[in-house]
């Protein structure tokens, strides 16, 4: 069995009327994916595709209309048990917006650390953000800072910091780099890669750009309209894609070099 199951998914959103019937628009429609322990999953699509609504069920913060997701063999829903939820992370898109800018980095770090009671007491708080900082690329000194006094790489390491605090098995990436220059989505990227190779992670790895995943994914997923329209190892879909949408996908991307 593998470590992540997605079976039948679909999601339904209802848009409401006062002068017509409920109309429901099909977000999701019976996608199914399984995901290595330790691995990276890279689900590819343009905006609209679905992509960030499947990323929200699978951590359990929204629920499917129909199908379910499980991690490690616990089923994943908006009331699943907190003890799972330590085990699940995510790193957002902007650097810039999901950290509370009024927040010192910190506090930032620790908030799950104290969430889930995993440090007792101050000083085993501060020494795990250090810890943690340092593990990411950054300093200990930067703990006293503000989300502002950093670049936007920076804050995506901060971002990244704060994923690890819980001790996740498993991170959903969305869009992790996309707000980010060129190079430094490289080093974001390598970041990642070596936490994974470290740690034993495994990712969902949500992008628009199959040149992101071109050298950290094991297996790519191409999410059109909410269908899964093509499913092969990274290797297999560069050299020989199948449906025309990812023939497009890949002429659009550009080149990245990540080590």
């Amino acid at each position: 069995m593998s470590f992540v199951e997605v079976d039948e998914v679909s999601r339904v959103f209802h848009k409401r009327s006062l002068f017509s019937k409920s109309q429901g628009v099909q977000a999701l429609k019976n996608v199914s994916l399984s995901i290595q322990q330790g691995e990276t999953y890279a689900l590819v699509g343009e905006s609209g595709s679905g992509k960030s609504t499947l990323a929200r069920i699978v951590v359990g913060v929204d629920n499917a209309s129909s199908g379910q997701v499980s991690i490690a063999g616990h089923q994943i829903s908006t009331s699943m048990p907190k003890e799972n939820r330590r085990d699940i992370q995510m790193v957002f898109q902007s650097p810039y917006a999901s950290l509370n800018p009024r927040w010192r980095v910190h506090d930032l770090v620790a908030e799950p650390l104290r969430a889930f009671g995993i440090t007792q007491g101050r000083k085993a708080t501060v020494q795990r953000v250090t810890e943690l900082l340092e593990q990411v690329g950054l300093q200990a000194d930067d703990a006293r800072k503000f989300p502002h006094q950093f670049s936007g790489g920076q804050r995506q390491r901060i971002s990244i910091a704060r994923a690890l605090s819980s001790n996740p098995k498993f991170i959903v990436c969305d869009e992790p780099t996309s707000a980010l220059d060129v190079s430094v989505q490289a080093q974001v990227l390598n970041l990642l890669k070596d936490l994974q190779s470290e740690l034993g992670l495994t990712y969902l790895f949500i992008t628009h750009d199959l040149a992101v995943v071109k050298t950290m994914a094991h297996q790519i997923g191409v999410l059109k309209q909410g269908v899964l329209i093509e499913e092969q190892s990274a290797d297999d879909l560069f050299a020989s894609p199948q449906h025309q949408y990812t023939k497009d996908l890949l002429a659009a991307a550009p080149v990245l070099s990540v080590a």
